[in-house]
C-alpha cells in the first residue's frame, strides 16, 4: 500500500480521498526541518501547500519518494532540478483557485472605486466625512487587462457584466479567442491610454517584469487606477508611488509585492492604496478544490501511474518512456526554438510528424512542443497544461503525419502562424539521440540545441560571416559550432552559431547592424 505525508494544513476530505483510494496517510502539518529529515524516507508521496520547503536535502533523504503535490499553483518552495534528478515528479493544482483569484481582483476594483477602506476606517473612527470620499463608477468604464489567460478571461466576464468596456494585452489572445470573451485586443499603449482600470494577470518572466515601468506609467490615462493580483515586480513600485504622490494615478490596489512577506513597504500607509496580504487564492472554496485535486492527482500516480499537471515529466506510460524520450526532447526544443523567435501573438501551431516518429504517441510529443513554445512568455506553462493555456488564448493545435518522404527516418516540423506570417522548424533524432535542427524557413541546414545558440538571418552576401566572426572574437565570445544554410548564393542565409556563454547586448546590437542582417537573436535551451 503507497503512503503518503501531508505536512501541511489539507482540508479532511483530501485525507479521506487517499483512505478511500486504498493510501496509507499520515497528517502531521508544522513538521521542523529536522522532523521531515528524520520521516520523508518513509514515505511514497508528499502532498504540501507553501510551508513545507522540499530542499534538495529533503529530497536526497526522501529514498522511496516517488512524487510531491502542490495544493496551489506556485512551487518555489520545491527544488524542481533536485527532485528531477531524483525521479521526483512535482506536481501542482494550477487553476483551482483561478475564480477565487478573479475575484478578488474585482473586489479591489470596487475597493479603488469607492475608496472603501478608508471610508470604513474614517467611519468606524466616527468621522462622517461623506463628502470626502467621492467615487467614480464602473459602469461605461474601460478596463485594460494585462494579460488574458484563465484568470483575466474570468475577470475580463465578471466587468463585462458590470457593463464595463474590457481591453486586453496579450501577445497569446487571438483576435477569434478576444471576440469569443467580447474583449478587444489591444497593444500595450493603446491599452495605457484608454484604461480606466488596469489589472495585471500575467506571470513573472524577463519580459513581464516592469511591464507597468516608470515610462508606461507616464503613458497611462490620468486618473488611472491599478490592480495587481498576479505577481510582485510586474510593477515599478517606486514609479507607482511617485505617480500617486503626483496625483497622475488615482489610486493603486495591491495583493502581491516584490519581496513578501511584505512587513513594510513605501506604499504601505499612503492614502490611495489598499494592500491585502496576497489573498488571491484565499478562499475556503480555492483552498478546498486545489487539497481535493492534489490527493486525487497523487493518489492517480501512485495507484495507476496517471500523471496529471506535472511540472517536470510529461504524460507518458512507463513502458513508452525510453523509446519517447529524445523524441519528446526534440519536440520541446523545436517549440522552444520556435517560441523565442515569435515576438508576436500566435494564431496557430501545426505539428507535422513524418516517418516513424507518426507511430508513437503523438500526444505527448505534441504537449511538449506547445509547452516549449509558450514556456518562454509564460514559465508556469508545462507538458500537462499546455494544451489547456494554448486553447484560452485561442491557439489551434493541429497534427499531421506522414509517410517517410525525404533523407531522415523521422522528422518533426512545427509550423507557426501568426497574423504576419508562417514559420516552418524542422528536426530529428540521430542515432545517437542527439536532437538536431535541419530545417528553418525551408533552409536546410543542421545545427545541434545548444545553451546558448546565436540565430542570424541575414543575406548571403561575400565576407558577412567573417564580419560576423570578427565581432564575437573582439566580445571574446568563443564559436563552439557553426551550421549555415542558404536558399541560393545572394538569397537569403541562416547561420545558428553555437556560442560558450552569452553574447553581450552591444555585440547583438553591432550584429543587428551589419548591412546583411535581417534578424539575430540568441536563443537559449
Amino acid at each position: 500500500m503507497p503512503k503518503v505525508l501531508i505536512s501541511d494544513a489539507l482540508s479532511p476530505a483530501a485525507v479521506q480521498i487517499f483512505k478511500d483510494r486504498g493510501v496509507e496517510v499520515d497528517v502531521k502539518p508544522g513538521l521542523s526541518k529536522d522532523e521531515l529529515l528524520a520521516v520523508i524516507g518513509e514515505y511514497d508521496g508528499l502532498a504540501i501547500r507553501s510551508n513545507t520547503k522540499v530542499t534538495a536535502e529533503v529530497l536526497k533523504a526522501a529514498t522511496n519518494l516517488k512524487v510531491v503535490g502542490r495544493a496551489g499553483i506556485g512551487v518555489d518552495n520545491v527544488d524542481i532540478p533536485a527532485a528531477t534528478a531524483r525521479g521526483v515528479i512535482v506536481m501542482n493544482t494550477p487553476f483551482g483557485n483561478s475564480i477565487t483569484t478573479a475575484e478578488h481582483a474585482i473586489a479591489l476594483i470596487f475597493a479603488l472605486a469607492r475608496d472603501v477602506p478608508a471610508a470604513n476606517a474614517s467611519t468606524h473612527a466616527g468621522k462622517w466625512e461623506k463628502n470626502r470620499f467621492m467615487g467614480v463608477e464602473l459602469y461605461g468604464k474601460t478596463l485594460g487587462l494585462i494579460g488574458c489567460g484563465n484568470i483575466g478571461s474570468i475577470v475580463a466576464d465578471r466587468a463585462l457584466g458590470l457593463k464595463m468596456k474590457v481591453v486586453a494585452f496579450d501577445p497569446f489572445l487571438s483576435l477569434e479567442r478576444a471576440q469569443e470573451l467580447g474583449v478587444e485586443k489591444v497593444e500595450l499603449d493603446d491599452l495605457l491610454a484608454r484604461a480606466d482600470f488596469i489589472t495585471l494577470h500575467t506571470p513573472m518572466t524577463p519580459q513581464t517584469r516592469n511591464i507597468l515601468s516608470a515610462e508606461a506609467l507616464a503613458k497611462t490615462k490620468p486618473g488611472v487606477r491599478i490592480v495587481n493580483c498576479a505577481r510582485g515586480g510586474l510593477i515599478d513600485e517606486v514609479a507607482l508611488k511617485a505617480g500617486l504622490d503626483s496625483g497622475h494615478i488615482a489610486g493603486a490596489a495591491l495583493d502581491v509585492f516584490e519581496t513578501e512577506p511584505a512587513k513594510a513597504h513605501p506604499l504601505f500607509g499612503h492614502e490611495k492604496v489598499v494592500a491585502t496580504p496576497h489573498l488571491g487564492a484565499s478562499t475556503n472554496e480555492a483552498q478546498e478544490n486545489v487539497a481535493l485535486q492534489v490527493a486525487e492527482q497523487i493518489s492517480d500516480y501512485l495507484l495507476t501511474g496517471a500523471v496529471t499537471n506535472a511540472i517536470n515529466m510529461p504524460s507518458i506510460s512507463a513502458a513508452d518512456a525510453a523509446v519517447m524520450k529524445p523524441w519528446i526532447d526534440l519536440a520541446g526544443k523545436l517549440g522552444a526554438f520556435a517560441g523565442q523567435l515569435t515576438e508576436t501573438s500566435i494564431t496557430g501551431v501545426e505539428i507535422i510528424y513524418e516517418g516513424a516518429v507518426a507511430k508513437l504517441n503523438l500526444r505527448a510529443l505534441t504537449q511538449a512542443t506547445i509547452a516549449g513554445l509558450l514556456k518562454p512568455a509564460l514559465p508556469d506553462v508545462n507538458m500537462v497544461n499546455a494544451p489547456v493555456v494554448a486553447k484560452e488564448r485561442g491557439i489551434v493545435i493541429t497534427e499531421s503525419r506522414r509517410e517517410q518522404l525525404g533523407t531522415y527516418e523521422s522528422l518533426i516540423t512545427v509550423r507557426v502562424t501568426t497574423p504576419e506570417f508562417t514559420r516552418d522548424v524542422t528536426g530529428t533524432v540521430f542515432a545517437n539521440g542527439d536532437a538536431r535542427i535541419v530545417d528553418v524557413k525551408g533552409i536546410r541546414l543542421e545545427g545541434a540545441f545548444a545553451p546558448h545558440l546565436l540565430y542570424v538571418t541575414n543575406e548571403d552576401k561575400p565576407g558577412f560571416i567573417g564580419r560576423l566572426g570578427t565581432l564575437l572574437g573582439e566580445a571574446k565570445v568563443n564559436i563552439a559550432n557553426f551550421a549555415l544554410g542558404r536558399v541560393s548564393a545572394g538569397q537569403d542565409a541562416i547561420a545558428l552559431v553555437e556560442v560558450d556563454g552569452g553574447v553581450p547586448d552591444a555585440t547583438l546590437a553591432a550584429i543587428r547592424a551589419l548591412p546583411a542582417v535581417k534578424q539575430a537573436k540568441v536563443l537559449a535551451f
